[in-house]
Order: C-alpha cells, then structure tokens, then sequence
C-alpha cells in the first residue's frame, strides 16, 4: 500500500506500469482525477492540507478499503499547491485477483477523497479566488458506502 500526498506531478502512466506487477493479479482499476476548467476561467486551482494528518487520514480510509474488499495492493496519490486545468490532481489505483473487489475499492476511494480528505481548494480567476464548497452529490455519492 501506498499513501503519497505530494506537491510534485506525476506520471499516472508509470505509476500505473510500476504498480502493474504481482502473482496472482486478476484486475487493475486505476483513475487519475484532472484538474478541470468547466468554464474557461480558472486560472489555477489551490490545494492545501496538514502534512501528517492528511496522510494518517487517507491510509485509515485505505485500511478500510483493504478490510472489505480482497485487494492485493493500493495506491493513492494526491497534490497539494497551486495546480493548473489540465494538471493531474489525483490517482487511485487498486489490484485484486477479482474485478469486482478491484472496481468496488477504486470506488469508494474515490468517493471518499472526493467528500472527507482533508484538503482544502481554493479557485483563483480574473475575478478573485473563491474556497471550493462540498457538494451535494458528493456526499450521496459516499453515502452508498
């Protein structure tokens, strides 16, 4: 299992490669979020977040995952700084021997960094910054779990 919270990019597709290995490998589901532009007014988008806490926060919702699905392995990636449309933001990525247990954990990871990691977003344009609200189907999305 891997945690990283990190201000540095990355490159999903060779994290993915080097995360691609194992006996017994059946399913690899990986997503990598982008920082999206709905508008064509985002000048960057900021992230911010308590080194340690964020981390310890993360890896308890990965233990969890670990505990109600048959993972072989998990890695999480997520930045923090000022990130630009386009950027990777995030990368979820699960192995199991199963699809099913690799699609579900990839899931709820995914929802739960989406509604409760412990980071704060903050959207500069031409007109000023704005902190990000949480959002409705964000939180139903998690409810499911």
């Amino acid at each position: 299992m891997s945690v990283r919270v990190q201000d540095a990019a990355f490159d999903a597709g060779a994290e993915l490669n080097a995360f691609s290995t194992g006996d017994g490998v059946g399913a690899i589901v990986s997503f990598t979020g982008i920082v999206r532009d709905t508008d064509g007014a985002l000048a960057a988008m900021e992230i911010e977040h308590y080194s340690g806490m964020t981390e310890r926060a993360i890896q308890a919702i990965v233990d969890d995952a670990m505990a109600r699905w048959k993972l072989q392995d998990v890695l999480v990636i997520h930045r923090f700084g000022r990130l630009v449309a386009g950027a990777p933001i995030m990368m979820v990525a699960t192995k199991s021997a199963h699809r099913a247990d690799a699609f579900a954990a990839a899931d709820f990871l995914m929802d739960y960094l989406k509604s409760r990691a412990p980071f704060w977003k903050k959207e500069t344009t031409a007109d000023g910054s704005t902190w990000v609200a949480a959002k409705d189907v964000d939180e139903d999305a998690l409810s499911r779990w």
